[in-house]
């Protein structure tokens, strides 16, 4: 982020959030944490903590499985596709909600993973291919998904000091952090799963309510037709349609970005851990269909919604206010001074009128609040459950796997403090979480379809499976620039091995290094071929090295 001069920051302050909304904001997480004291006497064991007993209902079960998943890094990251894309970024929604309807009418792998009654995926991967592929899938899975999330927290907090009209050059953003990851600690690692649906549910009910309030009063403040020609006048065809090409350089989608988008409906709902974990705390198989089959819905307005306000946010900044609009527009080609992530917390600021405000930042610190205890317990019992127990021939005692469940919340949310004020790459948060999710879903989608539904798929493929998935991180932009540098340096020693090297896809030329070499492959090219790699490479494996005795996953239940 660029330099703000005074001009910048007094219109970055002109903000309705009031003491009054403070208080809302201050009050409001409280009560999770009151739900964690209250719930932490009904911990007897891990299968309490982890999956709160199995016990979920159809109902329940839809409210927190969307509080999850409606966390305010998805509101954040959806917001910055819309500012940037415009309507054409709502074909995510729409390949998410159907793709989840369609594995919750066909319960495509959960229903045999509840059948099974697994507590994670990995102890899937136990049961199925051997402890050597459940410590190593767990190795995969929670480094993949503690990198995930180590933007969540520097996100959410950019919402509040967005909203709230703090100076975002002070030390106001890391000490909303560190507020913010306290919070989540302490309730999460007090009453595990049963306060995090608990909490879920609360915070399903609120944001629901909140979500719609502010979309009919930026609809009011803004008018229909003003949003939609904006839109039209500033990226033509492409603000609507994926498939075209963005004027002027701008973003867009394409065929290649639809197709991984398809492969990322699928993670979100049937693979990726925290969702899979709703799946396996239902009370039952048919639970799980019945709550994806509903869920689709609210799968689809999580991002539609958020997508719609930053939508609204490039309208108001791009229309209503020329300061704001210096702030966010690139000139000459360069970086904008403002990171588009703040766009729409402070077009909802400037928006919204007192007591409303405080009422959706509540809403949406509950929602950052249920996404971070729902992952930091994913990763941690991954830990504890698929790595640590195993490497001790499961010798470890229920209290101790608690409390080391509870050391590893406590590190990984250290983590997530370090990562966002350290980590530094130029791809979209949307994009960065797709492409980290990609490291251990291109692994899991093959192990989990070719487990569940092959009878030959052997544990030796499994494990060549994951560590061909590691391949996505290929996508980061930090890695494709260290790779860059490094076939630089590489071809420096012959003019051979030069040309080699410019020859090959995607490598081009730093426009701002002359002589350097840069990897422009995009992530969706590389999450694509990760995925299809993975698959071949544990069907052929597979074939090459069977097991002795090859089970089922019907068979090993």
């Amino acid at each position: 982020m660029g330099s703000l001069d005074q001009a910048a920051k007094e219109v970055l302050q002109q903000t309705n959030f009031t003491a009054i909304d403070w208080v809302i904001v201050i009050c409001y997480p409280m009560i999770s944490v009151v739900i964690g004291l209250v719930v932490r006497k009904y911990i007897a064991n891990m299968k309490d903590f982890v999956t709160a007993g199995q016990g979920l209902g159809t109902c329940l079960g839809i409210a927190t499985l969307t509080g999850t998943e409606l966390g305010l890094i998805t509101v954040m990251y959806s917001a910055e596709k819309g500012f940037k894309c415009g309507f054409s970024s709502f074909h995510i929604a729409m390949v998410a909600g159907i793709i989840t309807f369609i594995v919750g009418v066909t319960g495509f792998m959960i229903y045999r993973l509840r059948s099974m009654g697994v507590l994670t995926i990995p102890g899937f991967y136990r049961r199925r291919f051997g402890r050597k592929t459940q410590i190593l899938g767990g190795i995969m899975m929670a480094a993949a998904g503690i990198l995930n999330m180590g933007l969540f927290l520097k996100v959410g907090a950019m919402f509040l000091v967005g909203i709230t009209g703090m100076d975002p050059e002070s030390d106001a953003l890391e000490m909303v952090m560190g507020f913010l990851i306290a919070l989540v600690l302490l309730y999460t690692c007090l009453g595990g799963m049963v306060s995090v649906v608990l909490s879920d549910y609360l915070q399903f009910v609120v944001l629901s309510i909140g979500m719609v309030l502010t979309t009919i009063m930026a609809v009011i403040k803004l008018g229909w037709g003003n949003i939609f020609d904006t839109v039209f006048e500033f990226k033509g065809a492409s603000g609507f349609n994926p498939v075209v090409a963005p004027v002027d350089g701008g973003d867009g989608f394409g065929w290649e970005y639809i197709i991984w988008m398809c492969f990322m409906g699928l993670v979100g709902c049937a693979i990726w851990p925290t969702s899979v974990a709703r799946a396996l705390a239902a009370d039952s198989p048919k639970t799980v269909k019945k709550q994806f089959t509903w869920a689709s819905l609210s799968y689809t307005i999580r991002f539609l919604v958020p997508y719609f306000w930053g939508i609204c946010a490039f309208v108001f900044i791009y229309t209503q206010n020329d300061t704001l609009k210096s702030l966010f527009v690139a000139e000459d080609g360069g970086e904008p001074v403002m990171s588009s992530l703040y766009a729409m917390p402070v077009f909802m600021g400037q928006m919204l009128p007192p007591v409303v405000i405080g009422i959706i930042t509540a809403g949406m610190i509950a929602a950052f609040m249920s996404t971070h205890d729902s992952y930091l317990l994913c990763w941690s019992s991954v830990l504890t459950e698929d790595i640590v127990s195993p490497l001790c021939n499961d010798r470890i005692s229920p209290t101790v796997r608690i409390w080391l469940t509870r050391f590893f919340i406590v590190l990984i949310g250290v983590y997530v403090f370090w990562w966002g004020l350290f980590y530094e790459g130029s791809e979209d948060v949307w994009d960065y979480m797709a492409v980290t999710g990609g490291i251990y879903a291109s692994g899991a989608f093959a192990l989990m379809a070719c487990g569940l539904y092959w009878k030959r798929a052997s544990s030796t493929g499994a494990i060549f499976a994951l560590l061909t998935g590691s391949t996505a991180v290929v996508g980061l932009s930090p890695v494709k620039t260290g790779i860059g540098w490094w076939l630089t340096n590489l071809g420096s020693l012959s003019e051979g091995l030069w040309n080699f090297f410019t020859y090959l896809p995607g490598v081009t030329y730093l426009s701002q290094y002359p002589g350097v070499l840069q990897v422009e492959i995009s992530p969706a090219r590389v999450s694509l071929f990760s995925f299809a790699s993975t698959f071949i490479v544990m069907i052929v494996v597979s074939l090459l090295f069977p097991d002795r005795d090859p089970q089922s996953a019907q068979e090993s239940k």
